[in-house]
């Protein structure tokens, strides 16, 4: 494909794009709205009153955990003369299971605690200067 090739094929592709899209390359730039990402982390604002996990999932995992234990109860679905046990391994298992990852979950989330006091850019400034 020589030079003419492809200043014609770009040509083609800008009218394309100008007939299908409303523009092209001649259309002029939109001012910018708004904030960068960048911007708005720098800003800080609403970021201090922000909680690391809301209530309403907490109270979503409460339900679910309310549901599942009445569904594994013993009067749901049972076949006369086999009786089930009303607390079995599987309980101990699954509390067993909500500590365990739970306490993952909450590690994870308090690890940049900001109510520390000190922020992870003045721990790299910190060591920085050692």
């Amino acid at each position: 494909m020589n030079q003419y090739d492809k200043q014609h094929a770009r040509t083609r592709e800008d009218e394309d794009n100008a007939r299908l899209f409303g523009g092209g390359q001649s259309r002029p730039k939109s001012k910018k709205k708004g904030l960068t990402d960048d911007e708005i982390i720098a800003s800080g604002v609403g970021l201090e009153s922000s909680n690391r996990v809301p209530r309403w999932f907490f109270a979503i995992i409460i339900v679910v955990l309310i549901a599942a234990y009445g569904l594994s109860l013993p009067f749901w679905g049972d076949r006369v003369g086999s009786p089930r046990p009303w607390y079995t391994w599987g309980h101990v298992a699954a509390l067993a299971y909500i500590i365990v990852f739970g306490g993952f979950v909450y590690v994870m989330t308090m690890l940049y605690d900001p109510d520390k006091g000190e922020t992870e850019d003045e721990e790299d400034e910190r060591h920085e200067n050692k």
